[in-house]
């Protein structure tokens, strides 16, 4: 079984959370394509400023690869305006293990993650991936943060 980081923003999370599918663009195909059924995903949100209000980054949920890899021209995420009119195609199924309410913070962290060598320039290992594989054990300190805090 492989752990994956699904870097997403937040209305996508959304989209994840409502329909239980993971999407990314063609350009993605080759981290996609290692996904099996039986992995499992969790979903990155980068900050974002509502309102004036900071939304840190956060990790959103966990959930299992319930499919292999399919492609699906329906127009279910939004695409950052960089990805211009991208529909992400490349799709996987997903089934809830653990929805983080609120959202696991991401900074915090940091410090005791593997997969992230940099921990002055942490976004570099995240920044420009649809997704990356990460560490058994960086998938289990994430998931017990959102436990601890009673999520």
């Amino acid at each position: 079984m492989t752990r994956w980081l699904a870097i997403s923003n937040r209305e996508n999370s959304d989209v994840v959370l409502e329909r239980n599918v993971w999407g990314v663009p063609k350009r993605s195909i080759n981290a996609i394509s290692r996904v099996r059924p039986g992995d499992t995903v969790l979903v990155y949100v980068g900050q974002k400023v509502v309102d004036k209000e900071v939304l840190p980054p956060a990790v959103t949920g966990a959930f299992a690869v319930t499919s292999g890899v399919y492609e699906d021209a329906s127009w279910i995420f939004t695409p950052p305006a960089k990805l211009g009119d991208e529909i992400f195609p490349l799709r996987i199924r997903l089934k809830p293990l653990t929805v983080f309410d609120p959202p696991v913070a991401f900074k915090p962290l940091i410090p005791d993650l593997a997969f992230i060598t940099n921990k002055t320039m942490w976004s570099g290992h995240i920044r420009g991936q649809a997704m990356r594989e990460i560490p058994e054990e960086d998938y289990r300190r994430i998931v017990d943060a959102g436990r601890r805090e009673g999520r």
